[in-house]
């Protein structure tokens, strides 16, 4: 897309197209040697399906943007959540650490402080003692980081300390999500100052951002009528598979009985979806990762307004949320809660154009009907995606370098 001036002075827009090889390897070699100046990938992500991804796309592009999701209710991230009414940030860390600048220059010894984790069998005690000397900055892990860098991190952590109930559970508890929780408490009940300042310690190699601030809940109404509330009931892992379709995703304040809630996109989260130069829809949790990011009131809009390529790369391996859904579904429900409150000026174009999958036909359980891509005017790209026959997840590099073809 660019603009042209007119006499007046005013600007209009004008779209151009241009053919496109998958991949791409003049175009590849070329953002791998200024990944500074990479292209911006936006994904609206949550949980772990897209590490590998990240850590690989960080090789040619420190541009990308990722919406994630702060809905999670389950693991560690739950004891947070319960003590402080908060988000959820274990996933917002999680993206922050693939994300990050592994060499030399990108800080090692905080990357070891983020992400380590208290054991799940030393006594609640001892592991406050041990939060304490990495509070005072006597411990080795937090002795090993240099001044100032020190300094700022111990004061989150303070602050956490500090506001702990006497009753939290520290066993199996990330550091990194204690920073994050204690600078979340210390500014306010707000993500972003500490995001950014965890960002720039560990120097993560694009952008990282909670699609919202609220502190809600997933739901779901099932096809047999019956409700669920909380993220960790709905994919299979803490809880027992859904036993029955999906009819309906939504958020609560509550996460013990239902208490419909709504939340709005940020004017910056906005600015970045507006500005992104590819938007996808990746594999995941296809309702807690991707739906979710959806749900809020003017993320539509935003996506709508973006004339950049929107690519849906479905699920490879058994996705416990989508129970009965073939890949025709999926399609047919993503493009339902994109267009959800959306508004009538904007076609089923301006949200996919394009969907992304493997050239392998026996990859898949179903294939994507051709007429339904007719109906909705969507192009399927068809290559390689996958090296291992019955792999669960895309190969890396493959997926990164046919999105970054697309640019």
């Amino acid at each position: 897309m660019s603009c042209q001036k007119r006499k007046d002075n005013a600007m209009h827009t004008i779209h151009v197209t241009r053919a496109v090889v998958v991949p791409d390897l003049l175009r590849l070699e070329r953002y791998k040697k200024n990944p500074e100046l990479g292209p911006t990938l936006l994904f609206f992500s949550g949980g772990s399906a897209l590490t590998r991804l990240s850590s690989r796309l960080k090789e040619y592009s420190h541009n990308t943007i990722h919406m994630v999701t702060p809905f999670d209710s389950g693991g560690s991230s739950a004891v947070l959540r319960k003590a402080f009414d908060m988000p959820s940030i274990g996933d917002l860390r999680s993206r922050m650490m693939a994300l990050a600048d592994m060499s030399i220059t990108g800080h090692p010894n905080i990357y070891r402080l983020f992400t380590y984790r208290f054991s799940r069998e030393e006594e609640n005690g001892a592991l406050l003692e041990r939060l304490r000397r990495i509070c005072s900055g006597k411990e080795r892990l937090i002795r090993a980081v240099p001044n100032p860098m020190r300094r700022l991190i111990r004061i989150p952590l303070g602050y956490f300390l500090e506001r702990m109930p006497s009753s939290f559970d520290l066993r199996g508890a990330s550091i990194g999500n204690l920073i994050l929780a204690g600078g979340y408490l210390n500014n306010h009940k707000h993500l972003d100052p500490i995001i950014f300042l965890f960002s720039k310690l560990v120097n993560v190699h694009g952008t990282v951002r909670a699609i919202v601030n609220d502190d809600l809940h997933l739901g779901v109404t099932l096809e047999d009528g019956s409700q669920i509330l909380g993220q960790h009931r709905m994919t299979g892992k803490e809880c027992p598979p859904l036993a029955s379709p999906v009819k309906q995703l939504f958020l609560s304040a509550d996460l013990d009985q239902r208490e419909p809630a709504e939340a709005t996109l940020r004017k910056k989260n906005g600015k970045l979806i507006r500005r992104a130069e590819l938007i996808c829809y990746p594999p995941g949790s296809f309702y807690s990762s991707l739906i979710a990011n959806l749900l809020p009131n003017g993320v539509s809009r935003a996506i709508a307004t973006n004339h950049c390529p929107k690519v849906y790369v479905p699920n490879l391996g058994h996705d416990p949320e989508q129970i009965g859904m073939t890949m025709d579904d999926a399609i047919r429900t993503l493009l339902h809660y994109l267009q959800q409150g959306s508004g009538p000026q904007y076609d089923r174009g301006d949200f996919i154009n394009f969907v992304l999958i493997d050239s392998n036909p026996d990859t898949y359980p179903d294939r994507v009907s051709a007429l339904l891509l007719d109906e909705l005017g969507i192009q399927l790209i068809e290559t390689k995606l996958v090296r291992k026959r019955n792999a669960e997840q895309y190969d890396p590099a493959l997926l990164a370098s046919a999105l970054l073809s697309l640019t």
